[in-house]
């Protein structure tokens, strides 16, 4: 859950008020508080309850998952889940029916995609150790094998010393 971020509430609510050009008393009738404590939220001096926001909500006609989000009661994601329940229980062109199946898809779509980003986020996180695991050993191997017991330069496996000391461009014979 998101820490309350009361400020940027009453900001928001401030500004949804004026949009809607009610005064501040105006509002607090509408919503059932009291002008003072609708100002104190509006100024960010209160934490209002989820109730109280329902309420605002409502007499300012936003959605009031908005202002839970806002306040830090609820997340974004949480929102957006709540909101699309919301659009299709008030649909009134399905029957409750077709609700109820509309709402066991987008649950089954939901845990869908939640389980294959869970397993593409497992696949990354064993990719990512794989990765460094090579890299240690890549690491490892090029200071232990980097120089024979002289110093002198080794040459490649399979390869015979002499092919190692012969020029580039000489001719072969």
């Amino acid at each position: 859950m998101a820490s309350l971020n009361v400020g940027n509430l009453g900001e928001y609510l401030r500004d949804q008020r004026r949009t809607a050009q009610l005064s501040l008393r105006q509002l607090a009738d509408a919503a059932g508080v009291s002008n003072p404590y609708l100002s104190q939220i509006e100024r960010g001096l209160r934490k209002p309850s989820a109730e109280v926001l329902q309420q605002v909500a409502k007499a300012l006609r936003i959605s009031a998952e908005t202002l839970y989000v806002r306040a830090g009661i609820l997340d974004e994601k949480e929102r957006e889940e709540l909101e699309t329940r919301a659009v299709i229980l008030a649909d009134p062109s399905i029957n409750e029916r077709q609700k109820q199946v509309l709402l066991q898809i987008y649950d089954s779509f939901r845990k869908e995609n939640a389980a294959e980003a869970a397993a593409a986020a497992a696949q990354a996180a064993r990719t990512a150790e794989a990765d460094q695991a090579a890299a240690g050993a890549t690491t490892a191997g090029a200071t232990t094998a980097g120089t024979n017991g002289a110093g002198a330069a080794e040459t490649p496996a399979g390869a015979p010393a002499a092919a190692a000391e012969r020029p580039v461009d000489a001719p072969d014979a």
